[in-house]
């Protein structure tokens, strides 16, 4: 199911994929849980499972780039592979019964559900990546928030554009005139960034601070409030976790 579908799910009323997920009950076989499974809560009382998919809706649904996830990924990732390595081991045991391998394949089904939420994700940021690449070369704060590995991919993708550019057009222009950092009055700027005065729909998870809007007016959000503001407006509040983007 690609996020077409699931937006029509959602318009039609009906239960979502990510409905499904945060409200799916426990296996009835399962007794105890390690201490680093994916359904352990945290402190707010998320389980990772839930938090990398606030997280994942955040992130396509935000106009900048939000801090990267790094160790929670790691860790779900790990929980994956752990038990994929007991799935196969399952699957080659002469002695597993028909229900067994009934609930292994249920475990793989949601496994598989993970890994699409964990490539849409990642997919998200390296589309954002690619097109702020050259704004973020330059912007020190914003590099803050990628791992390693995405700020090293925004450099060089930054690099091989400015060399296409430079090949292809610049470099048969007048010397004035070949240059990719031009600020004009009035003009839109020549590097592409966020625009955070964009519109966005917030959810409160819980009551906030008051906000101040574009016309000068203030709104408080109460828990479970849903409104739509200017990006910037809220940027603070989804930063720490007060908000969630839908």
């Amino acid at each position: 199911m690609d996020w077409d579908e699931e937006y029509d799910l959602l318009a039609a009323g009906e239960r979502s994929f990510i409905d499904r997920v945060r409200n799916a009950p426990d296996d009835d076989d399962v007794v105890t849980r390690p201490a680093d499974d994916v359904s352990t809560l945290s402190a707010e009382g998320e389980t990772p499972l839930h938090q990398l998919i606030r997280h994942w809706i955040n992130e396509r649904n935000c106009l900048d780039i939000l801090p990267a996830q790094e160790e929670l990924l790691v860790n779900i990732l790990d929980h994956i592979r752990r038990q994929s390595q007991t799935v196969q081991l399952l699957r080659e045991d002469a002695s597993t019964s028909e229900d067994e391998h009934v609930r292994i394949m249920l475990a793989q089904t949601e496994m598989e559900r993970v890994k699409f939420i964990v490539r849409s994700y990642v997919r998200t940021r390296h589309y954002k990546i690619d097109k702020y690449a050259r704004f973020i070369t330059t912007n020190a704060e914003i590099q803050t928030r990628l791992t390693t590995g995405e700020l090293d991919h925004a450099r060089r993708y930054a690099n091989i554009l400015d060399r296409h550019l430079y090949k292809c057009v610049l470099q048969s222009l007048p010397p004035s005139q070949a240059h990719l950092d031009d600020s004009i009055p009035f003009v839109p700027s020549m590097i592409t960034q966020p625009d955070k005065t964009r519109p966005v729909f917030v959810h409160a998870l819980r009551d906030c601070p008051p906000i101040r809007l574009p016309d000068g007016t203030a709104l408080e959000m109460r828990k479970n409030h849903i409104s739509l503001v200017p990006y910037y407006v809220i940027e603070q509040l989804v930063a720490r976790g007060e908000v969630e983007l839908v």
